[in-house]
């Protein structure tokens, strides 16, 4: 167990859980994150995962920039349902990663595991993209990608890491919760908003005497 695997254990649990609960410090812990667990990846062969580290630097200051000033006009971005064509979109550049990386990793490098590298690594990317639109369907690919992740860990003598996204699984799973949650809440004051009636006037409070003064 090296330090780097360490110090990605206590920063990867703590990334998850700030973006459950949408705080925006998620991003620079992640990008800390994503410095150590390239280095660690690196040393263990698996290239797909550690250059994956590299893309995550920029999908997370893009995810930043998208979760502070994403919103209408300009403001904070509120969690989203995942449109139909963004799933579409999200199979066909699994699939389309998956072969390229296949292929990149088996003819050019000396990768430990370039099926599995190469799955984990085009579900993360489409998940963190995801997650920086606060799509709710984001945590449903993590948490395959996790899957995918313990087993690679497990094989690759990783058990800390492999214990680590045995967490990340339940936390996606509390993140599906709390997101919906919060979901409903806002569609169902919109929907109170728009059902109460507005004849466009302002409501004037009556003016009541002072005591002592004469009506």
């Amino acid at each position: 167990m090296s330090v780097e695997e360490i110090i990605g254990f206590a920063t990867g649990a703590l990334c998850v859980w700030l973006a459950v609960r949408q705080n925006v410090w998620t991003f620079p812990i992640g990008i800390v994150n994503n410095v150590v667990y390239a280095v660690l990846f690196t040393s263990t062969g698996l290239y797909a995962g550690a250059a994956l580290q590299v893309v995550y630097l920029g999908l997370g200051a893009l995810g930043w920039f998208w979760w502070l000033r994403g919103g209408a006009g300009g403001g904070n971005l509120g969690v989203r349902s995942t449109p139909r064509l963004a799933w579409v979109g999200a199979l066909v550049a699994v699939c389309a990663l998956t072969l390229t990386l296949v292929w990149v990793l088996s003819t050019w490098t000396d990768s430990s595991a370039p099926v599995l590298d190469s799955v984990t690594t085009s579900l993360s990317l489409v998940a963190q993209l995801m997650l920086g639109r606060k799509w709710i369907g984001n945590w449903v690919v993590w948490i395959i990608a996790d899957v995918v992740y313990v087993g690679l860990y497990l094989s690759m003598g990783l058990y800390l890491t492999a214990v680590l996204y045995t967490g990340f699984i339940a936390m996606c799973v509390v993140g599906i919760r709390d997101w919906r949650r919060e979901l409903r809440a806002r569609a169902q004051a919109q929907a109170q908003a728009d059902s109460t009636p507005d004849d466009g006037r302002e409501a004037v409070a009556p003016v009541w005497p002072s005591v002592g003064t004469t009506p």
